[in-house]
């Protein structure tokens, strides 16, 4: 995805509202933007409110510079100059009942107030006019932004069974600007909890992800820990047996300690002293991970308990961790674990600077040379070509003829059939 300027989003989100206002309508930026500027952060993106419809919007900017990305919902994306992106338009609207927990049936569009009043957190609820430079609030937010509170519009109840992914919403946004959840919201999230499951997995590990690769992914567990939703998507870190809790605590501190992790690597902070591979792979399994980032997590744990004892390690066990693709990870996961884990980073570290024929020297055998040897496809290739490879590494072999010998040796203790006495030649 092209890179956006954050000041030529700003100009293009404020040309937008320019134009609609002087063909007579009503626009305003909406939603995170408002909240975000107001916090003294960069906006990511511009959404824009007003009252012309869809095709009105359309009309108005022209059909080549826009996209009915939701146009049933009243929502169109017009586009900008390259380094400013597109901006969303949307309708002012309500929503009208929620079916499936997450998506509104239909909706009717309507006016400023109505629409601010059908969004989730006071917070996101508020609207900005760029040219006058004057924030409309219609639900509180200004209030909440100072009393730094999550708080619903209206009844939290109501709030949460239109849509189901508002309580992970809710804790997200808590955690990313040291938040507290308003009591009354807060309760609400607590007895409705276990409904969060009617939300796609998709969505459930996209709001995962954002927490736990966050600056203040602690606190987001800790919310999502107090608020019963671990119970219900993440229930590996529910535990209440003190030594359990120990280990999550401590599993907590080194999540705390990474230094800008891939969501792979959180995940395996949070889990790896809490539960296998086999588990974390039922993780990603649950939230319908991509195969790359499961199986690295899965990696990371399964490896993290062997590495702390690195320099205990035989060099052919060692060596194939320190050359595979996760290894700044494992690393990344040891330092910001304790002492003796740093210590064993460090060691692998002084070992990745030994010259690249040292550290991962080229084989002495390959498939190839096994089938020129005579030795047939089977199970056994693996085996045979991991043997001479550890022994290799260990410098127990040093040539190609050691090599071969040690795979007659593997094949005659093994009395491997495979292996074909006529068709044998000697290098």
């Amino acid at each position: 995805m092209p890179q956006t300027d954050p000041e030529a989003q700003r100009r293009f989100a404020t040309e937008v509202v320019r134009r609609l206002k002087q063909a007579g309508y009503q626009a305003y930026w909406a939603g995170g933007c408002v909240r975000d500027l107001l916090l003294g952060r960069t906006p990511q993106d511009y959404d824009v409110a007003t009252d012309a419809k869809p095709s009105e919007i359309r009309k108005l900017f022209g059909y080549r510079r826009t996209l009915a990305i939701g146009a049933a919902f009243g929502v169109i994306a017009v586009r900008g100059p390259k380094a400013a992106g597109n901006v969303e338009v949307a309708t002012f609207r309500q929503d009208i009942a929620y079916s499936d927990g997450r998506h509104p049936d239909a909706v009717v569009f309507s006016s400023a107030v109505e629409d601010a009043r059908r969004r989730d957190f006071t917070i996101n609820g508020l609207f900005y006019d760029p040219l006058a430079q004057q924030v409309l609030d219609f639900v509180g937010g200004q209030e909440d932004l100072r009393a730094r509170l999550i708080r619903a519009i209206g009844e939290p109840q109501q709030r949460f069974a239109e849509d189901k992914l508002r309580m992970l919403r809710a804790v997200r946004f808590a955690a990313a600007f040291q938040f507290a959840i308003e009591p009354a919201t807060f309760a609400a999230i607590r007895q409705m909890a276990h409904q969060i499951t009617v939300v796609s997995a998709e969505r459930i590990a996209e709001e995962m992800r954002r927490m736990l690769t966050g600056p203040d992914r602690v606190r987001a567990v800790n919310l999502l820990l107090e608020s019963n939703l671990a119970a219900a998507i993440l229930p590996e870190i529910v535990v209440a047996e003190p030594s359990a809790q120990q280990r999550l605590e401590q599993s907590l501190e080194t999540l705390g300690r990474l230094q800008q992790p891939s969501f792979p690597l959180a995940l395996a902070a949070l889990l790896h002293k809490l539960v296998d591979a086999q588990a974390a792979a039922a993780v990603g399994r649950r939230w319908r991970l991509s195969n790359a980032e499961t199986d690295r997590c899965c990696w990371l744990i399964t490896h993290f308990q062997a590495v702390r004892n690195a320099r205990s390690m035989p060099w052919s066990a060692l060596q194939p961790l320190l050359i595979a693709p996760g290894i700044e990870e494992l690393l990344g996961l040891l330092e910001a674990s304790g002492e003796q884990e740093r210590q064993a980073s460090q060691y692998c570290r002084q070992l990745l600077q030994q010259p690249a024929e040292r550290l991962d020297p080229p084989p002495l055998l390959s498939g190839q040379d096994l089938l020129d040897y005579g030795v047939k496809p089977g199970p056994i290739f693996k085996e045979l070509l991991h043997r001479v490879r550890a022994e290799q590494l260990d410098g127990r072999i040093r040539t190609k003829a050691e090599a071969l010998a040690l795979v007659d040796r593997v094949l005659a203790a093994s009395a491997n059939p495979n292996k074909s006495r006529t068709s044998r030649s000697q290098p």
